[in-house]
């Protein structure tokens, strides 16, 4: 068994505080470890998720209390849209939790509200390694310089198929595969498997994303948005034909069976979501699943980046370098590593990528998926979204799902999205 670098920084971490006590300088003094009056700190963790990812987190901080005596976490956790409910009341009251799960959307919100916390110094006083990370995650929460968040997994967007329809089909995505070949598959899925190719994809932010990102463009600049109107009729358009024709899933019964997918009620034979999404499949349907390759424009390029959720500090915390030392325990310990698994994305650092090796048929997909994305070498960065970008994704999802149930017409809902989207960018 290999010892990482990060277990090697840890002794030699030791052996100073060791030398800086014998110097009588606290360890408080030097930015790390407890409080003031030498006694046991308390951070306030919070983060968003399911009963299963609670029981694993605590877990986690179960092992961290163990081997930091001196800093004790109080745990909080909410479903997605309840956490930022009360994320929002803490933040403007002043008192958000000392850390909590973040993602790409919020790191500029957040920081023209001067809430996070730049982990860049912590970093510099050794309390947060910033190495050993996988294919350049670490530079993923750094805005304008600062660094805002620490990823604790990765994803990208994948085409989650049946695969049982598409073999019925005929289809086998393959790397490569274009839009045209797409198209076309949606086309034999609907003729010789019985259902839509598709449960509907006119609606997710980010896989348009990759679509402009094909064609030189983007959702979000760092200011505003990317594309024009001009871009998206002609995209929903499309779309909207597509829904009436059968090649996208009936939207009146893909919202009557909401919150469970269409793809696994059975109503659709694909659908793109986040790569780390598929154990949901599995879980919901009945047919077997895999992750196919994001169609291209040009049989090269994806326009994929790597996502992830994070961990951020609070600007306000009084204990920055406890905090640190947290995050830091959550990205690199081997054994957090094994606990949670893929359950926020595919492990951040090569030290817990490595210790977990996944049983299941869903997660070796998941990994598979990444390894190849990954060997390809066309991952590109994400730029990081502006302020407002979370209610910018929450209008374009509403309006799209709208629009496809019939209640307003293309260029209606394309000239209210745009009103929303800069009335939320402040453009």
């Amino acid at each position: 068994m290999r010892m990482s670098r990060h277990v090697e920084r840890r002794t030699f971490l030791r052996a100073a505080g060791a030398s800086l006590a014998g110097a009588g300088l606290t360890a408080a003094g030097c930015g790390a470890g407890s409080g003031s009056s030498g006694g046991p700190v308390t951070i306030r963790y919070a983060w968003w998720g399911a009963d299963d990812r609670a029981k694993k987190i605590n877990r986690t901080v179960a092992l961290f209390e163990k081997k930091h005596p001196k800093i004790k976490v109080k745990t909080d956790f909410q479903q997605y849209g309840d956490f930022w409910k009360k994320f929002n009341t803490q933040a403007a009251g002043g008192n958000p939790p000392d850390v909590f799960q973040n993602a790409i959307g919020f790191l500029r919100k957040y920081d023209a509200k001067r809430v996070l916390l730049d982990l860049d110094a912590q970093a510099k006083k050794g309390n947060l390694d910033l190495g050993d990370f996988r294919a350049g995650l670490e530079k993923f929460g750094v805005v304008d310089g600062r660094l805002l968040g620490v990823p604790v997994g990765s994803n990208s967007m994948g085409l989650i198929i049946d695969e049982r329809v598409f073999e019925k089909a005929g289809v086998t995505p393959a790397p490569g595969w274009t839009w045209g070949d797409w198209d076309d598959a949606l086309v034999k899925i609907h003729d010789k498997a019985g259902v839509a190719g598709d449960s509907g994809p006119f609606g997710i932010m980010y896989l348009y994303d990759l679509i402009l990102r094909q064609n030189g463009k983007a959702f979000f600049t760092e200011k505003g948005l990317g594309f024009t109107e001009s871009d998206l009729v002609p995209y929903w358009t499309e779309s909207m034909k597509r829904v009436r024709t059968g090649l996208y899933a009936d939207q009146k019964k893909v919202e009557q069976i909401k919150p469970k997918s269409a793809l696994a009620a059975g109503l659709a034979g694909g659908e793109f979501t986040w790569d780390n999404f598929a154990a949901r499949y599995s879980a919901e349907g009945k047919s077997s699943y895999a992750i196919a390759p994001i169609p291209t424009a040009d049989g090269k390029k994806t326009g994929q980046y790597l996502g992830s959720l994070m961990l951020s500090g609070s600007a306000r915390t009084k204990h920055p370098a406890e905090v640190a030392t947290f995050i830091d325990f959550m990205v690199h310990d081997p054994e957090v590593g094994r606990i949670m698994g893929y359950d926020r994305g595919v492990l951040s650092t090569n030290e817990q990528y490595e210790a977990f090796e996944p049983t299941d048929p869903v997660s070796k997909k998941i990994a598979a998926y990444e390894k190849q994305i990954a060997a390809a070498g066309t991952l590109e960065t994400i730029t990081p979204h502006p302020a407002g970008a979370d209610v910018v994704e929450a209008a374009f999802l509403r309006i799209a799902a709208d629009m496809a149930l019939g209640k307003a017409p293309v260029e209606e809902s394309a000239r209210q999205f745009f009103t929303e989207a800069k009335t939320a960018l402040g453009s």
